[in-house]
C-alpha cells in the first residue's frame, strides 16, 4: 500500500483553500499528499489559477498537479455543443480522464483519494473503483449544509414535478436545521430542472452508497443538532449514512498569499495604526462583487457610519447574478469610478479601500478589527469564529443562505443586513447595522458569543480535542 493520499478539490478559490489545509494535517501524520487540482479552460486564467500559485509558494511540502484541460471544453468551461449558460461541471466531468490517467501513472504509491463534494457531481468515485482505491468525500461546507443536501434527494422526491420555487414562503424542516424559507436554499434549488440542481441531486444520491466516510470542516460543539441528525440516519431515510468526520475549523493559517506578499500588503501596515476592535471589515469573497450602484451606496453608508472601515472593492464581473467559477480573473477596479466623488478623500483617515483582494485571515485576525461584513461563505464564517469576531451577513450565492440562517438563528454571532435579497442595500441600512455592531449593546452581545465559539474552537484544535479525536479515528480506516 502506497503513502500518498490524492486530493482532488472541485472548483472555485473557496473548495481550494481548504483543501490545502486538509492536506497539512496529512502531512503531520507522516504521509505525502498530492492536491491535484482541475486546470482552468485552455487560455483563461482564473482566481484559482492565482489561488494555486499563492498555495504552492506558501507550501513546499505538499505536491501540486495541475491537469491540463481536454480539447473538448471551450474557454468558458462549456463542450462545444452545449446550448444553455456555462456549467462548471461540465469542465469537471470532461476532467475525469486525465485524472484517470494521472492516478494510473502513480497508482502504486497511491493509498487513498480524499473528493470535493462536487467531484461526486460528476461521478469522479468511478474512477476511484475502477481503479481499486478507497474514496472519502470532504465537505467543505456546513455539517448543517450537508444535512440539507443530503436529505434533498429525498425532500424533491416528496413534491414531486413541483419546484421548490413554486411552494410559496412554508417554512422547510430539514434534519438538523432550524426551518427556513425555500427562497434560502440555493437558488439553483428553486427550479427542479435546473441541470446544475439535477447534477447536485445526483451527488448526493451517491455519497451515501460510494464514499467510506465523510470529512467536514466544521467542529462537534458548533454543530451538534446537525451532527446528531447525520448519524441518526434522518438525513438519509432508508439507507446508511457514511460515517461523519468533524476535523475543522480548517481555515487560511494566513500565509496563503506568501510571507513577502504578507508583510508588504498595505492594508495590514494600516491596521498596525487603528485602535483594538475599532475597525469594520468589508469583503465578499473571491466571487462576490457587486454593481457600480451597490458600491456607492455601501460607500455612503460606510462614511455615514462614522465608523473606521477596511472594504475589499472588486471590479464589477457583470449582471448575471450568480458567481461562475470559470470566470477569468477580474481587472483591478477604477476606484475613483466605481465610487462617490471624494469619498476616499473625506474617508482616508479612517477607512481603508483595497483593490481586488486583501490577506483575510490575517485581517481578521488583527488585534484591530473589530467585526466583519460577509458574504457568510463557509470558510469566511470559520476564520470570523476562529477570530472571536461578530458577523454583520450579505449572502450573495450558493447556500450562504442557509449559513446567514445558521450564524444569526443558530449561533446567535450575527446579525442580517436587511434588502440583501432586493436589488440593492440602501446606505441607511449599512450605516445602521455598522454602527449597531460596533457600538450597540446588542452588538457586544454578539462579540461576546463569538468570542465564546472561538474558545470552543481552539479547544477541538488542541492536543486531544475533538477535532484531533476524529482526525485520528478516521485515519484508522485508512
Amino acid at each position: 500500500m502506497g503513502d500518498t493520499v490524492v486530493l482532488n478539490p472541485g472548483l472555485g478559490v473557496g473548495h481550494l483553500v481548504p483543501m490545502v489545509e486538509l492536506a497539512k494535517l496529512f502531512l503531520r501524520r507522516g504521509l505525502a499528499v498530492t492536491v491535484v487540482v482541475n486546470g482552468p479552460p485552455a487560455g483563461k486564467e482564473t482566481d484559482t489559477s492565482a489561488a494555486v500559485a499563492r498555495a504552492a509558494a506558501a507550501n513546499p511540502s505538499v505536491h501540486f498537479h495541475v491537469l491540463a484541460t481536454p480539447p473538448d471544453v471551450d474557454a468558458d468551461g462549456t463542450a462545444p455543443e452545449a446550448a444553455e449558460a456555462p456549467n462548471p461541471f461540465v469542465l469537471l466531468r470532461r476532467m475525469n480522464a486525465p485524472f484517470r490517467d494521472y492516478l494510473r501513472s502513480v497508482l502504486p504509491s497511491v493509498r487513498a483519494l480524499v473528493l470535493d463534494m462536487f467531484c461526486f457531481c460528476v461521478d469522479a468515485v468511478d474512477v476511484a473503483a475502477e481503479l481499486g482505491l478507497p474514496a472519502y468525500v470532504f465537505y467543505t461546507s456546513s455539517a448543517s449544509s450537508l444535512a440539507v443536501n443530503l436529505h434533498l434527494p429525498h425532500m424533491q422526491s416528496q413534491i414531486g414535478a413541483t419546484s421548490f420555487g413554486e411552494i410559496g414562503d412554508a417554512p422547510l424542516c430539514f434534519p438538523g436545521n432550524r426551518p427556513f424559507k425555500p427562497t434560502e436554499l440555493p437558488k439553483l434549488a428553486l427550479d427542479r430542472n435546473n441541470e446544475v440542481y439535477r447534477s447536485f441531486l445526483h451527488a448526493f444520491e451517491r455519497i451515501p452508497e460510494s464514499s467510506r466516510g465523510i470529512l467536514v470542516n466544521t467542529f462537534e460543539w458548533l454543530e451538534t443538532r446537525a451532527l446528531r441528525a447525520l448519524r441518526d440516519g434522518s438525513c438519509v431515510p432508508g439507507r446508511a449514512t457514511p460515517p461523519v468526520y468533524c476535523v475543522g475549523p480548517m481555515v487560511s493559517s494566513g500565509s496563503g498569499a506568501g510571507e513577502g506578499e504578507k508583510r508588504q500588503h498595505e492594508c495590514l501596515a494600516w491596521l498596525d495604526a487603528q485602535p483594538e476592535s475599532s475597525v469594520v471589515f468589508l469583503c465578499f469573497g473571491s466571487m462576490g462583487t457587486f454593481p457600480k450602484r451597490q458600491l456607492q451606496e455601501i460607500a455612503v453608508g460606510l462614511e455615514k457610519s462614522g465608523q473606521r472601515f477596511l472594504w475589499v472593492v472588486q471590479t464589477p464581473r457583470g449582471d448575471s447574478g450568480r458567481p461562475d467559477m470559470l470566470a477569468g480573473a477580474p481587472a483591478e477596479p477604477d476606484l475613483a469610478a466605481l465610487l462617490p466623488e471624494g469619498f476616499l478623500e473625506r474617508t482616508g483617515g479612517r477607512g481603508f479601500v483595497a483593490r481586488s483582494w486583501a490577506p483575510q485571515a490575517d485581517v481578521l485576525r488583527h488585534r484591530a478589527t473589530g467585526a466583519f461584513v460577509t458574504h457568510c461563505g463557509w470558510n469566511s464564517m470559520l476564520e470570523a469564529i476562529v477570530s472571536g469576531l461578530p458577523m454583520v451577513c450579505w449572502p450573495l450565492y450558493a447556500e450562504q443562505r442557509q449559513n446567514k440562517v445558521f450564524v444569526v438563528e443558530e449561533m446567535g454571532a450575527g446579525v442580517e443586513m436587511a434588502g440583501y435579497d432586493g436589488d440593492v442595500v440602501a446606505a441607511a441600512e449599512v450605516e445602521a447595522k455598522v454602527r449597531w455592531v460596533m457600538e450597540a449593546e446588542g452588538g457586544r452581545a454578539l462579540r461576546e458569543r463569538a468570542m465564546a465559539a472561538k474558545e470552543k474552537a481552539r479547544q477541538a484544535l488542541s492536543d486531544g480535542g475533538a477535532s484531533q479525536a476524529a482526525f485520528a479515528e478516521f485515519l484508522k480506516d485508512f
